[in-house]
C-alpha cells in the first residue's frame, strides 16, 4: 500500500499511515512540486550544496516550516557513511557524533548548532543577497553524518534525497525519533541497523516498538549496477533481482528485522524516484537536480 499523499499550503507530501496515527510527531516526505527553485532544481529543493539560488532555498525551508507549523529544521551534512548524530536533551549544546566502528562518540561539535544558511551565504557573496532575519533563525546544520536521533520536541529532523532512501523512525514509548539517509553505500554499511541500535543503547528504545517508514527512493526497477561485482559484496547478491538490478527496499527491511523491528511496523512506500521524477528529484535521471526533504520530529505540546 503506498503512503498517503497530503497537501497543505500548496505543498505536497507523502505520509506513512503507521506514523500518521501518532499525534506527538510530525512527519512526511515532500515532493518537488511547488516551491521557489528554478530549473534544474525546479520545485521544493532543500539542499544548499547543489548550486541552487540561496534565496530560493531559504524560502523553500520557510514553506516547509509553515506547512508543518513548526519553527526549526535540523539538517546534517550527509556523506554516505555510517556516523550517527545524537541530539539528546542532556547534550543539546554539544551534540555527539557517534562512530559505529568503535561504538564511541568521536567528537563533540565545536558549536551547538551552526546555521546551514552560512553555506548558502557563501554562495551568495557575489550576488549581494542576504537572508532576511526571519529566515536566518529557522534552518540549522549540526554536523556530518547520515543519521540523526533526538528526544527533543520541536526539532524537525531533515534528510535530503534524490534517489537515496529517507528512513523515518519513531519509538512511541520512549518518544524518540530518527531520520536516516541510506543510499546504496549506506545500505552496505547497515546505517539503518546501526541507527536503530543507537536508539536502543543511547535512548533505551525497544526495537519491537519502533515504527518505521522507508520513503520514496530508487526502486528495484531502476537500481542498476553494471559493475556490481566490483561495487557490491557477494553477501548482498541475494537482493539481485535480475542481471544487474538490486532491491534495496528489501535489504532495508531485512536490516530492520535483524534488529528486532516487527514486520507489521514497517511501511515501504514502493515509490521509485527515477520512475516518478515528475514528483521527486532523481540524480540517476537528471544528474544536476535538487533534493527532496524527508522530515520527522516530536511536536511541542502546544502544537498538536
Amino acid at each position: 500500500m503506498p503512503p498517503e499523499l497530503s497537501q497543505k499550503n500548496g505543498l505536497h507530501f507523502y505520509q506513512f499511515p503507521n506514523l500518521s496515527r501518532f499525534a506527538e510527531i510530525k512527519h512526511g516526505v515532500f515532493t518537488r512540486l511547488s516551491g521557489f527553485s528554478k530549473a534544474p532544481f525546479q520545485g521544493l529543493n532543500v539542499s544548499v550544496n547543489v548550486g541552487d539560488d540561496p534565496e530560493s532555498i531559504a524560502r523553500n525551508h520557510h514553506a516547509i516550516l509553515t506547512c508543518l507549523d513548526e519553527d526549526e529544521l535540523v539538517f546534517i551534512h550527509q556523506v554516505h557513511g555510517s556516523d550517527i548524530i545524537l541530539l539528546k536533551k542532556e547534550n543539546t549544546d554539544t551534540p555527539l557524533i557517534h562512530n559505529n566502528q568503535t561504538g564511541e562518540p568521536i567528537s563533540k561539535l565545536s558549536k551547538s548548532i551552526t546555521p546551514a544558511k552560512v553555506a548558502a551565504q557563501k554562495r551568495a557573496e557575489n550576488t549581494g543577497f542576504l537572508f532576511s532575519p526571519e529566515l536566518q533563525q529557522q534552518t540549522f546544520e549540526i554536523g556530518s553524518g547520515d543519521a540523526i536521533i533526538t528526544d527533543i520536541p520541536g526539532k524537525i529532523l531533515v534528510i535530503q534525497t534524490a534517489d537515496c532512501q529517507p528512513i523515518l523512525l519513531f519509538d512511541p514509548n520512549q518518544k524518540v525519533v530518527a531520520a536516516v539517509h541510506s543510499g546504496w553505500r549506506g545500505s552496505l554499511q547497515n546505517i539503518i541497523g546501526k541507527t536503530i541500535m543507537s536508539m536502543v543503547h543511547h535512548f533505551h528504545c525497544n526495537p519491537e516498538k519502533i515504527i518505521a517508514g522507508i520513503g520514496p527512493s530508487l526502486g528495484p526497477c531502476c537500481s542498476e549496477f553494471v559493475h556490481y561485482r566490483k561495487e557490491i559484496p557477494g553477501s548482498f547478491w541475494k537482493y539481485k533481482k535480475n542481471e544487474n538490478h538490486f532491491d534495496f527496499w528489501e535489504l532495508s527491511q531485512d536490516q530492520m528485522l535483524e534488529t528486532g523491528v516487527k514486520t507489521s511496523n514497517i511501511h515501504i512506500s514502493g515509490l521509485c524516484t527515477k520512475c516518478r521524477n515528475d514528483l521527486f528529484f532523481s540524480y540517476r535521471s537528471q544528474k544536476i537536480t535538487g533534493r527532496c526533504a524527508g522530515v520527522i520530529g516530536l511536536t511541542c505540546s502546544d502544537r498538536r
